[in-house]
């Protein structure tokens, strides 16, 4: 079997050289981050694990960890707390979503240096009120009205937020001029003759779309990096102002969809998908209560992407500041476990995903598979820190060869 080095070269072969580097930089940052960045070797692994208790099929977002919990405005332009990374998602045994996010407990407490027992009641407590809601039958959504604790809090912040506070942080503001800021961190410059054409391209969908943004008109674009996974795919925003209103101002982001992580070692029949894209926003528009505004598709230069608002800077929980309150820490674990099996009911009886019925029967049994499921992800995340471990080592080497 190739090594650590050699199956995440192989897997980010077809991405972006020089984005991948700001990758392979970013998974060195801590395990956790490591473990953001190789969902695919999380699935190989799975898939390869004996005796692992077999589940419902439903729609799983494919990457859950404590950071793919974030909020965003709807469609309603309401702020909402959920599930909001689906580039992974797939039809598939329900359990192996639970896996993921209970793996990303155990790496999140070593990288927070929290105790391990802490480690373990968490993922007990995220357990218990999983298995509560999912027995129930009944889907949750949590907006500023709904949350409460640390996610109201959280929400509340986010939904004062003025446009233009947002602005400030994503754009340079030159007396009448705005442009988009090249700090080449998150945002990167692009070559002038591409930038003309995503220009036209998004210039040419607001002239279409029956949405309410064809009162907008584009003045900039640049390639965006966020999150971690999907650093190296092809991802622009564009900064689009008010034709009449010139203090109104939206951000828009092209997102390259791509073959998900889970797709080799899944043996799940899919639906046929016209694109990638297509599969992420269909998962996404399933499983959240309400999905972003504008979400949508758009093929550019024979690529598919997913089309939708943006946030100028990434609206997730700080998990650091949560270290040091546990309590409160706890409080937002069992905010994730109720969106988790919410996310499950709602996309619930819909092209081969269980009904209603056969998921409460799985939460009812869960005195078979819950133990066994917990081990496996304690277990899993030691092998992560070995897996980081031999990544550190071969680091340079990888950097040297891409």
């Amino acid at each position: 079997m190739d090594n650590i080095i050699e199956r995440i070269e192989k897997f980010n072969a077809g991405l972006l050289p020089d984005k991948v580097q700001l990758k392979y930089k970013g998974m060195a940052e801590n395990a956790f981050r490591f473990f953001r960045g190789t969902c695919h070797l999380f699935y190989d692994d799975l898939s390869q694990a004996k005796g692992f208790p077999s589940s419902p099929l439903g729609w799983i977002c494919g990457d859950l960890h404590l950071e793919n919990f974030g909020s965003f405005k709807g469609n309603n332009r309401l702020v909402y707390f959920d599930l909001n990374d689906f580039d992974e998602s797939m039809l598939s045994p329900v359990n192996w979503e639970l896996a993921r996010v209970l793996t990303s407990i155990y790496i999140a407490f070593d990288t927070l240096n929290l105790e391990k027992a802490a480690a373990h009641k968490m993922a007990a407590i995220f357990l218990d009120k999983y298995i509560e809601v999912l027995g129930s039958g009944k889907a949750y959504y949590m907006d500023p009205r709904t949350a409460d604790g640390v996610v109201s809090y959280f929400l509340n912040s986010v939904r004062k937020r003025t446009e233009k506070e947002l602005l400030k942080k994503a754009a340079h503001i030159d007396g009448r001029k705005i442009t988009i800021k090249i700090d080449n961190v998150l945002h990167f410059k692009l070559e002038q003759g591409l930038k003309k054409e995503l220009i036209t391209h998004i210039a040419d969908w607001l002239i279409n779309t029956s949405a309410w943004p064809n009162k907008y008109e584009v003045v900039d674009a640049a390639f965006r990096v966020a999150g971690t996974g999907s650093i190296g795919l092809k991802r622009y925003m564009f900064l689009l102002q008010g034709k009449k209103n010139k203090d109104k101002f939206l951000l828009v982001e092209l997102k390259q969809g791509n073959r998900s992580s889970l797709a080799p070692y899944n043996s799940v029949a899919q639906p046929i998908w016209t694109s990638e894209a297509e599969r992420v926003i269909t998962t996404k528009y399933r499983m959240q209560n309400i999905s972003p505004a504008l979400l949508s598709t758009s093929i550019f230069k024979g690529d598919a992407y997913v089309l939708q608002e943006m946030q100028p800077t990434a609206d997730k929980i700080n998990l650091t500041l949560l270290a040091k309150d546990l309590k409160a820490f706890k409080s937002v674990l069992k905010d994730m476990a109720i969106l988790t099996a919410s996310a499950q009911l709602r996309s619930s009886g819909i092209q081969g995903s269980a009904i209603n019925d056969d998921l409460r029967a799985f939460a009812a049994s869960a005195m078979d598979w819950r133990k066994h499921i917990s081990d496996y992800a304690s277990s899993y995340a030691r092998q992560v820190k070995r897996d980081y471990k031999e990544y550190i080592a071969g680091y340079q080497q990888l950097i040297k060869t891409t």
